[in-house]
């Protein structure tokens, strides 16, 4: 009766634990406190869990009685040594066995070399170790997360008692819960993110979903595109191309989102992002930055690239001020979250003008004239008319040093 009281207490202090929004480092450490104080001398706990994640493979979080909680992503790498210590550790052979539990007596009975982790604990003076598996059903799961392992260590001289490891099995299912619910928002969030952009990912999660709504901004517009990419994946292979066009973007990603612009959308080998500011100067200086930044970028890239025998190309960037709609487009069902306006055309077709003028960064003169003090990196290219744009306009490009 004791017992299923402790069980009681604690998975319903998980489940009010995880609604109150507590994360599942807050979590564990709670729950290994009230199991120390229901009697069981728990001196390490972990759970982990795969994540659907581009980067992050699965994420855990453990528990030490004399250091508190910790967490720990695991990046998807493709070192050897980590998969190979994956392989030796108990979580692997507790998922690779499909069975709901795994446990080792860390006495003399032990034999060592099993499990390295294992011994490991042995040699720091645990006498008992304990993991479990839960699986939650396939229309509950995102990608590859089955659900949760955890497990449990203890020090005391005659390991865990049969009682003991019944309330850790007991309260398995509210922590499963608890920590499906975090992975799942944070896998959630994630996606969102990944494939929207910050910037986006932050108005749809605030409820921002419906058709036509949209907020007038005033924005840098960047537009870019690859040199000669038709030539390119017309002569090589889908996977070279493919690999190609990861490399270029990541090079402009990482210094656009690195001075402040949010990416909204791939078009094929093109990019359209905006530097949004409340001060447009300074948005017209960062997206100034991001230009010669990604142009350093791929200085680097290229020569890399040329070393291994790849195809190189280059870019086209043009940048624009101007006023846009930003929020939901689409069908009822089917939205896209991104900028509207003259100006994202305009962009477009003074992007077009970089190879006939043989210049790889243009800016309008919009932008020229908001600029404040960066205005004086920007180099006259004289007046252009452009296809779709009522008036010639004077245009500029970017003194780099």
């Amino acid at each position: 009766m004791v017992q299923a009281d402790a069980k009681n207490k604690i998975s319903d202090w998980i489940v009010s634990a995880a609604l109150a929004g507590r994360e599942e480092i807050e979590i564990l450490a709670g729950i290994c406190q009230r199991l120390v104080a229901a009697g069981v001398p728990v001196m390490r706990a972990s759970v982990a869990s795969n994540l659907l994640d581009p980067t992050i493979d699965a994420r855990g979080v453990r528990w030490y009685r004399d250091r508190g909680g910790v967490e720990e992503a695991f990046p998807r790498t493709d070192d050897v040594a980590a998969e190979e210590e994956w392989k030796r550790s108990p979580f692997f052979a507790l998922t690779e066995s499909r069975q709901p539990m795994l446990r080792r007596r860390l006495d003399a009975t032990y034999r060592r070399g099993e499990f390295p982790m294992l011994d490991g604990f042995q040699d720091a003076g645990a006498t008992d170790y304990v993991a479990f598996a839960t699986r939650i059903g396939r229309n509950v799961r995102l990608g590859e997360a089955e659900g949760i392992a955890a497990s449990w260590t203890t020090d005391a001289p005659n390991g865990f008692t049969e009682q003991q490891i019944a309330l850790l099995a007991g309260i398995l299912p509210a922590l499963t819960i608890s920590m499906i619910l975090w992975s799942t928002n944070r896998a959630a969030r994630t996606l969102i993110t990944t494939y929207l952009g910050s910037s986006a990912a932050e108005r749809v999660l605030a409820g921002n979903i419906v058709r036509g709504r949209a907020e007038p901004i005033r924005a840098v517009v960047w537009y870019s595109d690859l040199v000669g990419f038709t030539r390119i994946s017309d002569t090589t292979s889908a996977a070279t191309v493919l690999a190609l066009l990861n490399d270029y973007a990541e090079a402009q990603v990482e210094e656009i989102e690195g001075h402040g612009g949010h990416v909204l959308k791939f078009t094929g080998d093109g990019i359209l992002a905006i530097f949004p500011h409340d001060d447009t100067p300074v948005a017209c200086k960062r997206a100034l930055d991001a230009a010669a930044g990604q142009r350093s970028r791929i200085v680097k890239l290229n020569a890399q690239r040329t070393a291994g025998g790849l195809p190189v190309t280059d870019t086209h960037v043009a940048l624009h001020v101007g006023e846009l709609l930003y929020g939901n487009l689409g069908s009822a069902r089917r939205l896209d979250f991104t900028v509207l306006g003259p100006a994202v055309n305009e962009a477009a077709r003074i992007e077009s003008l970089c190879g006939s003028l043989e210049q790889p960064i243009i800016v309008s003169s919009a932008f020229a004239e908001a600029a404040g003090d960066a205005r004086s990196l920007l180099v006259s290219l004289g007046r252009y008319a452009m296809k779709g744009v009522a008036r010639p306009q004077e245009l500029f490009t970017v003194e780099l040093g």
